[in-house]
């Protein structure tokens, strides 16, 4: 072990517990507050105890880098004072589920100049909207405002309504805040269609499922359903993804999260109690709209017609 009286030890210690907030490393500035110097970091690097990670970041291990140091890593190579993380990484550091990517996406002002960096996704917004950076912690845009982001920088219209979703399902923003972010934050890709999700998000709609399906059905020429209506139960309130009141028909729209636990027990429970009233329950489970949309549409759009006309008569 290390002697404690050793300058040099001490000093070890001091940047290994500093670096324990970043994941493990440290900017070249907090190295100094810390009293290492750059000969120091030279002799470290150099007896294979800590690793440079690009011109301003240093490892205090010799591991691989977690996720939180590779987001310190990129604002402190972009640039400390320009630089946030944003978009799908502010996201994931929000705590969001459900979409993979390992790259950093960190966005800075249009007019500043920057070089590439290994691993990070550098993006160019217009301007910063107001208090959109969180002031403590890693530099990263709030939740709202990263996920109209993402969207605009999302390869496809699919991927970017998944990234709007997301963050509304598991409530870190709101439709409303939503709804605030896309009228300020500016995008160059797909503005009325991310305006069009938001809306959609905000008026209840919090599945990408629902959203799909019914944009689907209208091009089919159905009229748009209620969503999220309220029905009184037996078992309790129970809201219904899509409802067809005219045709006494409601679509069901079962994600993953239906299949965990006693959820598909719950599902079949309000099923029956709703079909006791004489109305017919059609379920949609996304991976096989994925596979099939077609023919889920073919049956609803059946069952609406066939039920319609037998109320008309």
């Amino acid at each position: 072990m290390s002697d404690p009286r050793d300058p040099v030890a001490a000093r070890r210690a001091r940047a290994a517990a500093l670096s324990l907030e970043h994941g493990g490393v440290l900017s070249r500035r907090r190295l100094r507050e810390a009293g290492v110097d750059r000969r120091m970091v030279g002799r470290e690097v150099k007896a294979g105890r800590w690793v440079r990670h690009g011109v301003q970041t240093v490892s205090t291990t010799n591991g691989a880098l977690d996720p939180l140091a590779r987001r310190w890593r990129a604002v402190w190579e972009v640039g400390a004072r320009v630089a946030a993380v944003d978009g799908v990484t502010a996201l994931q550091h929000a705590g969001m589920t459900g979409f993979e990517d390992d790259r950093v996406h960190v966005s800075v002002r249009h007019t500043t100049e920057v070089e590439d960096v290994e691993g990070v996704v550098i993006h160019k917004v217009i301007r910063r909207v107001p208090h959109e950076v969180v002031g403590a912690g890693l530099p990263r845009t709030v939740p709202a405002v990263a996920a109209v982001r993402a969207a605009h920088w999302a390869v496809s219209d699919r991927q970017a309504a998944l990234l709007l979703v997301l963050p509304v399902q598991q409530r870190l923003c709101t439709g409303a805040q939503l709804l605030e972010a896309v009228t300020v934050v500016r995008g160059r890709t797909r503005r009325a269609f991310i305006r069009t999700v938001v809306a959609d998000i905000a008026d209840g709609a919090h599945s990408l499922g629902e959203i799909d399906v019914v944009e689907a059905l209208r091009r089919r020429g159905l009229p748009p359903p209620t969503r999220q209506a309220v029905r009184r139960l037996p078992g309790g309130k129970a809201y219904l993804d899509l409802e067809w009141a005219e045709a006494r028909l409601v679509v069901e729209v079962d994600g993953s999260g239906h299949l965990a636990g006693l959820q598909m027990l719950d599902d079949t429970m309000r099923q029956n109690d709703i079909q006791l009233g004489d109305e017919l329950v059609l379920r949609v489970a996304l991976l096989g709209w994925r596979l099939s949309r077609d023919a889920y549409l073919d049956q609803i759009c059946t069952a609406y017609r066939l039920r319609v006309g037998r109320s008309a008569a």
